[in-house]
């Protein structure tokens, strides 16, 4: 065997670990919802209570997530774990653009009651934008062409026509 094919072998083997781990993550998310959608209030009218189909569901999830973790565990060789941590900083390297992108919208989440709405989402498109879009004069004007017309854009829509007022914030 080639390196490459040693390397997309191995590839295969840690993504079928990263797998693994949204199966055990989904299988306790579905847990706890289950425990969750018990303490929904019921009505007297109600034989099984406001909370079992819920609890049908999110049983089933359980129930698909788990055998899908016996069923993954045995297909993984144990080299495989080992190189987990080092394929999640290449893939993480790789796809750095979407950590950009998340890190960039928590700060416009945590900046919109401060900020106002169409302040914060100005800054975050046209902050966005020069992030991701390759620079030039043309591209520059365009961006915050897109910007104003959807932050104070959308709110002039939001208030006229559906009188739905967005957050204003302290500035």
């Amino acid at each position: 065997m080639s390196q490459s094919d040693l390397d997309e072998e191995l590839s295969l083997e840690v993504g079928e670990i990263a797998r693994l781990l949204s199966y055990i993550l989904f299988l306790l998310v579905a847990a706890g919802m289950f425990f969750a959608a018990g303490d929904i209030p019921t009505s007297r009218f109600e034989k099984l209570g406001a909370g079992a189909f819920p609890q049908f569901v999110f049983a089933g999830i359980f129930l698909i997530c788990a055998i899908a973790i016996v069923l993954t565990v045995p297909k993984i060789p144990a080299r495989a774990y080992g190189q987990l941590f080092n394929q999640a900083i290449l893939w993480a390297r790789k796809c750095y653009l979407v950590f950009v992108c998340l890190a960039a919208l928590g700060v416009y989440l945590v900046a919109m009651p401060w900020l106002g709405f169409s302040l914060a989402s100005l800054i975050f498109l046209f902050g966005l934008q020069m992030a991701l879009l390759p620079r030039s004069l043309n591209t520059i004007f365009i961006a915050a062409i897109v910007a104003v017309v959807f932050s104070y854009g959308l709110n002039m829509l939001f208030a006229d026509i559906f009188t739905v007022f967005l957050p204003k914030g302290v500035f």
